[in-house]
Order: structure tokens, then C-alpha cells, then sequence
């Protein structure tokens, strides 16, 4: 297959190279998904963008492709598992594959326990643990068929670790990192590799009022070994790491992005 220069890819492959995949990145509207996108892109793959709202997920698209990105869209929620299913059905019938599924989208609700309804708790379950292994599901069923195939679950360092008032998101983030392991040993003999990615404390569009809080940034700069908020984009090695060739023997794994805080007390 060429690469954007016309070259073949086996006469220019790096084991971080991405040239001639394709990936499916889920949320990717904005924060960490944008920037994993971004990542993948750069990294030479050809990234279908995922957000349930038309106008931003075209925004996004467009600020993408600015800057050569080779970019599609595919717009639907993705707790409609059957409007995902048919997403990976459609790039997997327009490209004839799919290389790499990214399930980063995440949703939180930070309350004390006592304020959830059962339905509170299926809202949060459903769009960060069902979600992503439905997902998987569907994309692995493809991926095995070729032979090959990565799927990298975006976690949480709110699964091995926690705090007050967030108990139900902290749940469905632990399950997610329990359900890589389990899709790694299911997949794994088909040729597909399942990580994860857990980020820390991002300055990302959604925390920004925790960003502009010096309470918050002070308490961080005590907590974190690297003393300061990531910035979105230094997400993106990670996953480009993960989706590569140079991850090939890795599986079941969740790699942590955190800046040291879950490696110290």
C-alpha cells in the first residue's frame, strides 16, 4: 500500500509507523480524543472520528484535515450499540479493514453515592464499560477475520486508586481496565493485541474549571511527581505507541499517563 509520498510502506516502515491502517477513535471531538486522533493521524493512519453531535464532530474534522490529517467522520452515540456496530461495519465495507478502535469515550458524574438513582449508575456503566466491549466486540469480530488488529480502552487512574464522590464512574473505569484483560486473552489468539491508556489529571476542555482552581493546581503540583496539569497532546504517544507495530508483543496492559501521581505517597 503507498504512503502519502508514493513510496511503499515496507520501504519505509518505522515500528511507530501507522502508514496504511485505519483507526476508529470514539469521542474525539475535543480533549483526549481530538488529540488521539491527531496522534494516529500524524503517525500516517487514516482516523474515522466518532461524536454524536453532527456541527462539533464536523469541526473537529475540519480543524484535523487543516493540517493534512486524513480524517472521516462517523456521527452516533455510542450507547445506540447497534448505530456502532453498523459504524464498524461501514469503514470495515468502505476500507476493507480496521486496524485500530480507540474507545475513549467517558462520561462522570461526580456526587456522593447517595444522590444516584439506579438509572444514574446504568447511564455512567453503560457509556464507559458496555460502550467500549460492545465496540470491541464488533471490531475484534473484523479484526480477527484479517489476522490483525489493536484495540486500546482509554481508562482511568480512577480505577486501581479512588477518591469521595465518584464511586460510580470509579467502578466502570476499574471494569474497563478489567475488561482489557479479559478481551486480551479472548482476542489474542486472532492476532489482536487489547491495552489500555490511563490518564491522570489533564487540562483538557473538560476540567476546566478544576484548571482554574489554584486549590486544585496547588493539591496537584504536591500529588504529582511531575508537578503540573498534562497537556492534551501528550496523550498522543501512548496511543500511537499501542497501535504500532513496536507494541506487537504487548497485550492485556494498561499503560498509565499520570505524571507520577499513582506511583507515589
Amino acid at each position: 500500500m503507498a504512503t502519502r509520498n508514493g513510496a511503499t510502506a515496507a520501504s519505509t516502515r518505522t515500528p511507530f509507523s501507522l502508514d496504511g491502517q485505519v483507526a476508529l477513535v470514539t469521542g474525539a471531538v475535543r480533549g483526549l480524543g481530538l488529540e488521539i486522533a491527531r496522534a494516529l493521524s500524524s503517525a500516517g493512519a487514516a482516523v474515522v472520528i466518532n461524536g454524536r453531535d453532527p456541527q462539533r464532530l464536523e469541526a473537529a474534522a475540519t480543524s484535523l484535515r487543516s493540517v493534512g490529517a486524513m480524517i472521516e467522520t462517523a456521527c452516533f452515540d455510542v450507547t445506540d450499540f447497534a448505530a456502532g456496530e453498523r459504524a464498524v461495519a461501514d469503514i470495515v465495507s468502505r476500507h476493507g479493514r480496521l486496524d485500530i478502535l480507540v474507545n475513549n469515550v467517558g462520561e462522570r458524574d461526580r456526587r456522593p453515592i447517595f444522590e444516584f438513582e439506579p438509572d444514574d449508575v446504568r447511564r455512567l456503566l453503560d457509556t464507559n464499560l458496555v460502550a467500549p466491549l460492545m465496540l470491541a466486540r464488533s471490531a475484534g469480530d473484523a479484526m480477527i477475520r484479517a489476522g490483525r488488529g489493536r484495540i486500546i480502552n482509554v481508562t482511568s487512574i480512577a480505577g486501581p486508586i479512588a477518591r469521595s464522590g465518584d464511586a460510580s464512574y470509579t467502578a466502570a473505569k476499574g471494569g474497563l481496565a478489567a475488561l482489557t484483560r479479559a478481551l486480551a486473552a479472548e482476542f489474542g489468539p486472532g492476532g489482536v493485541t487489547v491495552n489500555g491508556i490511563a490518564p491522570g489529571y489533564f487540562a483538557t476542555e473538560a476540567n476546566a474549571a478544576m484548571v482554574a482552581d489554584p486549590a486544585t493546581t496547588e493539591w496537584l503540583r504536591g500529588r504529582s511527581s511531575l508537578q503540573r496539569w498534562g497537556r492534551p497532546e501528550e496523550i498522543g504517544g501512548a496511543a500511537v505507541f499501542l497501535a504500532s507495530d513496536a507494541a506487537s508483543y504487548i497485550t492485556g496492559h494498561v499503560l498509565v499517563v499520570d505524571g507520577g501521581i499513582s506511583a507515589r505517597f
